[in-house]
């Protein structure tokens, strides 16, 4: 049996997963990634520790795979997209700390592009709106502090690009990961010469993009025996690893997927999808010279609520403790949390908003504090959600959810009554690597076709919306209005 594996390089961990040719997880390794934040705002990785971290889980499972005389037919890799690595290639070492997509330490200089009134243009061109989230900014600060001086063949690029370089010797990436820079022209899935320049980014310090599901280059690493000359054969950033892991094939299909923060995307089809207020317009993949679109919203907070919840304030100490402790609740009157940490991301874009709890009664306990995380995580998707609906041609029928917060029936019955959509769990929550996995399958023959692979997705919960929908709605714009009243938190004193 032909095993594939799947190296999941994310924000908080790095994974390798095993998958077998019935889309089956076999096996895996899992390590955490340290997080550092040097100053208010900054958040950085050390690109050394996510490469080490990804040749330790690779080796383990590899070598478990061919000790137990199956073979390895190809590597796909996913990774948390926008995070920019600068390294010399000429000595293979960093130089800088990666900045990771949730670092905000550009958000003046966006603040500059949006009064020079860029944002039109860079919207036409990327898809994306001007924020500090995306890597253009990130590359910019880069160079603005001379990290690129110190090297002799210097580079810049994503995680998927720092790791093919350093498994493989290739100085390549793909068109979603090329998409969430700010940089790429979705019309041609190109550098746009206009934008690297904008941002005064040299186009020969990026990587050449090539199709998500390509030969990226067979395996060199010395620490990778057991790998060698197996090739990389597909890639993509994570949340479109996870709609393609989802199966989510066809226009108007959707995943949601709840990690450190909240992402849900819609395949839009072969033809890029008209700008939705709110929303990005990105690329899903690119397979035998044909692209498909998605269409995305973006909340930056939602795991990593439940991870406040446990860290910053001890209301609970295992996050599968969440659940029961906010069904518990049993206060009349219910909070309202808005979970802006680090801003607003779609369909708000506010990066001034902040975090707040509104409502607090005397009765206000541990559980109320528990059960409005709970709702948030669920108002937070059904607001991108409805702009998505109102601007497809075609209805959206199901959402499939997937991420560590899935995992909750609570969670999923919400979203499923806020939405008025079906709700569907798949088998295995592990859909990002499972989409790196198998489209590496894909382009190497294991699998014959995305409608096989189709055949392959099942669902082990599936909720439908009950009450009045009425009734959830009301909820929801009691929501809507603290959120409005925590935007205003974030906003300038008056002059007057």
């Amino acid at each position: 049996m032909a095993i594939l594996l799947a190296l999941d390089a994310g924000t908080t961990s790095i994974r390798c997963l095993a998958v077998d040719e019935s889309a089956q997880v076999i096996d895996h390794s899992h390590r955490e990634l340290t997080q550092s934040f040097p100053q208010p705002g900054w958040v950085e990785h050390n690109p050394q520790e996510i490469l080490r971290l990804a040749i330790e889980t690779l080796s383990e499972v590899a070598r478990r795979i061919v000790t137990s005389g199956q073979t390895i037919a190809g590597l796909g890799i996913t990774n948390q997209r926008e995070t920019v690595v600068a390294w010399d290639r000429a000595t293979g070492l960093p130089l800088a700390p990666a900045i990771v997509w949730q670092d905000r330490r550009t958000a003046e200089r966006c603040a500059e592009l949006r009064d020079l009134g860029l944002g039109q243009m860079i919207r036409s061109t990327t898809g994306l709106m001007i924020d500090p989230y995306f890597s253009a900014t990130k590359m910019e600060w880069l160079l603005g502090h001379g990290v690129i001086d110190r090297a002799a063949q210097p580079a810049l690029g994503t995680i998927d690009s720092w790791l093919i370089w350093n498994l493989t010797g290739s100085f390549v990436t793909e068109p979603s990961n090329a998409a969430r820079t700010m940089l790429c022209d979705l019309a041609s899935g190109t550098w746009s010469p206009e934008l690297c320049s904008l941002f005064g980014i040299p186009a020969n310090l990026l990587p050449e993009i090539i199709a998500s599901a390509s030969d990226f280059g067979s395996i060199i690493h010395p620490d990778l025996p057991a790998l060698t000359g197996i090739r990389i054969e597909g890639v993509l950033g994570d949340q479109q690893a996870a709609l393609f892991g989802q199966c989510c094939f066809t226009p108007g299909m959707v995943k949601a997927t709840y990690g450190t923060g909240a992402f849900v995307l819609v395949n839009a089809g072969e033809q890029r999808p008209q700008a939705l207020d709110g929303l990005v317009t990105t690329i899903a993949w690119t397979l035998d010279s044909t692209t498909t679109y998605a269409l995305e919203g973006s909340a930056f907070v939602a795991g990593a609520a439940i991870q406040w919840l446990r860290d910053g304030l001890g209301v609970i100490d295992r996050a599968d403790q969440l659940e029961a402790l906010a069904l518990s609740d049993t206060a009349t009157e219910r909070l309202a949390f808005i979970p802006a940490f680090a801003g607003l991301g779609s369909p708000w874009w506010d990066e001034g908003a902040r975090g707040a709890l509104v409502g607090i009664t005397k009765g206000s306990n541990r559980a109320a504090l528990a059960n409005a995380v709970v709702h948030s995580l669920a108002f937070e998707v059904r607001a991108m959600v409805d702009v998505m609906a109102s601007g497809l041609d075609v209805p959206i029928k199901e959402i499939r959810l997937d991420g560590g917060a899935s995992v909750m029936d609570l969670l999923a019955q919400r979203l499923a009554n806020q939405s008025a959509t079906l709700i569907c769990r798949p088998r295995s929550l592990e859909t990002t690597a499972l989409g790196a996995a198998t489209l590496a399958g894909l382009h190497c023959g294991v699998f014959a076709d995305q409608s096989s692979l189709g055949e392959l997705w099942e669902a082990s919960a599936r909720f439908d919306p009950e009450g009045k929908r009425d009734v959830h709605t009301a909820h929801y714009e009691q929501w809507l209005d603290a959120l409005q009243r925590a935007r205003a938190i974030g906003s300038p004193p008056s002059s007057t």
